[in-house]
Order: C-alpha cells, then structure tokens, then sequence
C-alpha cells in the first residue's frame, strides 16, 4: 500500500504543479507573469525559469522521471512563492494570499523526496 500512497502523492503534486505552469500560460499569460514578478522585485527572467519549472516538473512527476530530484528541483520555486505570502498571514484566502499552502506545498516536497516515485513509474530506473 505504502508504493500506491506514495504514487497518489506524485500524481497529486504533479497534476497540482502543471496546472500552476499553465493558470500562469493561459490565464495570467506569460507577459502578465513576467510583469507580476517584476511588480514584486524578481526580476523578469525568473518568471520563464518558473514556468518552465513547474511545466516540465509537473509532467516529470506525473511521469515518475526522477522524482527525487525534480522534487528537491522544485523546493526553491516554493520557497519563492513562500517569501511572497510570507507577509500576508497564515490563511491562503488573506488578501494577497497567506503563506501555509506554500509552505505546505514545500514540505510535501520535500517527503515526496525520501519517498522517492512509488508505483506506475515511467522506468524504475529514473525514479
């Protein structure tokens, strides 16, 4: 059972990463993504690494493609979206956003990683 639960958890953080890449291609668009960064100090460029970030880590861990690494890989794109709402109080539906699903999201990362890829991965090999 611990392979299945540890596969429910890729699948989720992966299905949950790649909808973020794409919230930010179709609805935000990548310039208005771009811009936001910028709005916030980042700079521009940062808005690409993101979402290419969470494009092909989202696609990685859905595929099971070493799942350890692009779950560390993924730590400091959290740690970024945590040092926006880390101001803004706990509860995410706070004005701005608060800052416990970011923080969250990290630790869920972060196990994801001892656990390596669990069950119906793309190859043993890479998980």
């Amino acid at each position: 059972m611990q392979a299945y639960a540890t596969t429910l958890l890729r699948l989720s953080l992966g299905v949950m990463t790649l909808s973020h890449a794409l919230l930010k291609i179709f609805v935000f668009t990548v310039p208005g993504t771009v811009g936001y960064f910028e709005s916030l100090g980042f700079p521009g460029f940062l808005a690409y690494l993101t979402i290419a970030a969470e494009l092909g880590g989202g696609l990685a861990l859905i595929l099971g493609v070493y799942t350890r690494w692009v779950s560390l890989a993924l730590v400091p794109v959290l740690l970024g979206a945590l040092s926006v709402h880390a101001g803004n109080g706990w509860v995410f539906s706070n004005n701005g956003g608060g800052w416990e699903f970011p923080a969250f999201w990290t630790l869920v990362l972060l196990v994801q990683a001892g656990l390596g890829g669990g069950a119906a991965v793309l190859s043993k090999r890479f998980a």
